[in-house]
């Protein structure tokens, strides 16, 4: 494999290349370094197969999504590859995958470009898995941590496998998340080295030693050797092992970081904003005081919890696991309806048809309840749909009244007067969901007695056509 260290090209430009390993897409990208602008992207859909091998599991093939990482990668120009310098990553918080430290991956050559491949791994529990229950969870020990442990946290996985599949462990050497996966076979990491951001978002680690519980854990036979290493966020992980689609040997991989604090940090120009993001899911968050220190105990009724950011600072952040997945669950529900009637219809032109009608529709007082994924601070909350007349239950109507339903939800849990007594002042819209839904858009400028702004409105119609 090639060796060559990157060094500046003769016209001087040097790039950073970013990388996000979202829920459904693979999204990459070019910095140019001294313009700091972005010279090219792309981003490519995984559609995952959600493989059901267990009751409410959740899982997606690593295969797949390194494929899609590699033809993301592929798409870029080979010579601004060349003249990477670093690359920073990103991607989906909460979920696992496992691993073989030293066989973890196979590389080689196609074409002109070496890129590696998954070998020796599982499958990627996604944050999304249900299989840990309410009464399950309950029976885990208490962690030393602020942070709730939840279905779909990498720990309480673990502890899933441990009291139901404790032969699937053995299989394995080390864990992480997707993008941890990456970062490790990039640098060719025999430990898996994981930010503090990932590794809150795990459970059972405590951010104020930034150490995990190995005591609690230990003492419930909880096999920690396969925790990975904590490493502040924004450190870098290591060097590249080998030339990777152009990209030169030895260029420095940072540790990989959560998904939603890089979309905040992404949009948020001030202390004072309020960060709106829906894709798959939703978030509404803002930054702490700089003097925070979050609550020793965990509350798990709370709707609210505060996420390790940048620089020893905290996120107050109101996560739901009802996003832009609802309106997804509605167009499927729509189109498996309509095949059943016997005619075919597909996904993108339900979706766009949906939005032209609620325009139409500027209020319904049909009411819906879009938690039909629960909430991890309620998890028996599920969806409702309520006031229904013989006057509003066209599609418009209806579509109307989930966005709105989407929108409540997340002010529920985190009340607008509460922005406005912490000083927020503005709130910066982010998202894909946010960016190809009017409707929500809509909903968001009449629940917040806020300027709302959504950056780059060139991005948004991009989006929108995609």
């Amino acid at each position: 494999m090639a060796s060559s260290a990157p060094s500046p090209s003769a016209d001087g430009a040097q790039y950073v290349l970013g990388m996000d390993f979202g829920t459904s897409s693979v999204k990459v990208v070019l910095l140019e370094t001294q313009s700091k602008t972005v010279s090219d992207s792309c981003s490519l859909p995984t559609n995952p197969d959600f493989s059901l091998t267990h009751t409410l599991a959740v899982e997606q093939d690593p295969v797949n999504i390194i494929d899609t990482l590699n033809r993301c990668i592929a798409s870029l120009p080979r010579d601004k590859l060349q003249k990477v310098i670093r690359i920073g990553v990103s991607g989906q918080m909460h979920g696992i995958m496992f691993w073989k430290a030293k066989t973890g991956c196979c590389w080689d050559k196609r074409g002109d470009s070496y890129m590696f491949w998954p070998k020796d791994v599982s499958q990627l529990v996604t944050w999304q898995d249900g299989r840990c229950s309410s009464d399950f969870l309950c029976s885990l020990p208490q962690p030393d941590s602020h942070l709730s442990v939840a279905t779909g946290f990498g720990c309480a996985t673990i502890f899933w496998y441990l009291t139901y599949r404790p032969e699937f462990l053995t299989d394995f050497t080390t864990a992480g998340t997707i993008h941890d996966y990456v970062v490790a076979m990039l640098c060719g990491l025999d430990k898996c080295l994981m930010s503090t951001q990932n590794a809150a978002s795990w459970g059972y680690f405590n951010t104020h030693t930034n150490q995990w519980n190995m005591d609690i854990l230990r003492s419930s036979g909880f096999p920690v050797h396969l925790l990975p290493e904590p490493a502040p966020s924004g450190c870098c992980a290591g060097f590249t092992i080998s030339e990777w689609h152009g990209i030169p040997t030895k260029t420095a991989v940072g540790a990989a970081l959560g998904d939603f604090q890089c979309a905040v940090y992404s949009c948020m120009t001030d202390r004072t904003d309020a960060v709106l993001n829906i894709s798959t899911s939703a978030q509404l968050s803002f930054v702490m005081p700089t003097d925070f220190v979050p609550p020793a105990k965990p509350d798990p009724f709370s709707p609210v919890s505060y996420y390790p950011y940048f620089e020893g600072s905290y996120l107050a952040v109101a996560a739901s696991l009802n996003g832009g997945n609802v309106m997804a669950t509605f167009v499927e529900m729509l189109i498996a309806w309509v095949k059943e009637l016997g005619v075919h219809i597909d996904g993108p032109s339900v979706y766009s048809h949906l939005i032209e009608t609620a325009l139409n529709q500027t209020s319904s007082e049909l009411e819906v309840r879009p938690t039909i994924l629960g909430e991890r601070h309620n998890t028996g909350c599920l969806g409702l749909v309520s006031n229904i007349s013989r006057s509003n239950i066209s599609l418009g109507h209806v579509t109307r009244a989930l966005c709105r339903g989407i929108i409540d939800n997340i002010t529920t849990m985190l009340p607008t007067q509460l922005l406005l007594q912490t000083g927020v002042k503005r709130i910066m819209g982010s998202g894909s969901a946010l960016a190809r839904n009017e409707i929500l858009r809509q909903e968001v400028e009449r629940a917040f007695p806020l300027p709302v702004h959504y950056g780059d409105k060139t991005v948004f119609r991009s989006l929108e056509t995609t």
